[in-house]
């Protein structure tokens, strides 16, 4: 017989838990020193709903993660705009709300079209008080003016029955 077969390999202990513990802590700072961290210093505490301190990949509440994307595409005005088209019985109550209807908003205009002439003159009269209230919504001046359009009448055409000259006197 040979050496190895008569002097067997000596059996490893199984690790108690403490010891796996200690391993693992040693690896962890490990890899922490790896990444450029320094262990056993505490990081400063960040406020769990701004994402302004925050690092990539962690996780952030939804609603600050929304705001932070709108800023910094520049979109807060279009959403804010949108917000007042969707509430707009809200604003302007239900019985003009019933009649009118917000079209478009561009350069700080408001553009409104009503279903009828009279609408349309009431909500000219109306245009200033709307005008701050929708700031007030929106942000001091974000509305410069509301434009009110009535409803639009198809061009008179030109046809055998239409009288092309005048009259004549002889």
């Amino acid at each position: 017989m040979s050496d190895e077969q008569r002097d067997p390999q000596p059996v490893e202990k199984p690790k108690s838990g403490i010891e796996l513990a200690r391993e693992a802590l040693a690896q962890a700072k490990a890899d922490a020193k790896a990444r450029g961290a320094q262990p056993g210093k505490t990081r400063k505490k960040r406020s769990r709903n701004t994402g302004a301190s925050r690092r990539g990949g962690d996780p952030t509440a939804f609603g600050p993660a929304i705001r932070e994307l709108l800023a910094a595409r520049g979109w807060q005005e279009r959403v804010a705009v949108g917000g007042v088209f969707g509430r707009w019985p809200e604003i302007v109550g239900p019985e003009l709300a019933e009649h009118t209807e917000p079209q478009t908003f561009e350069d700080g205009i408001l553009v409104v079209a009503a279903d009828s002439t009279t609408w349309a003159a009431q909500l000219r009269l109306l245009s200033g008080p709307l005008v701050k209230r929708l700031n007030e919504e929106l942000g001091h001046g974000t509305v410069q003016r509301v434009k009110v359009v009535g409803p639009s009448s198809a061009p008179r055409g030109t046809g055998r029955l239409r009288v092309t000259g005048g009259r004549r006197r002889t």
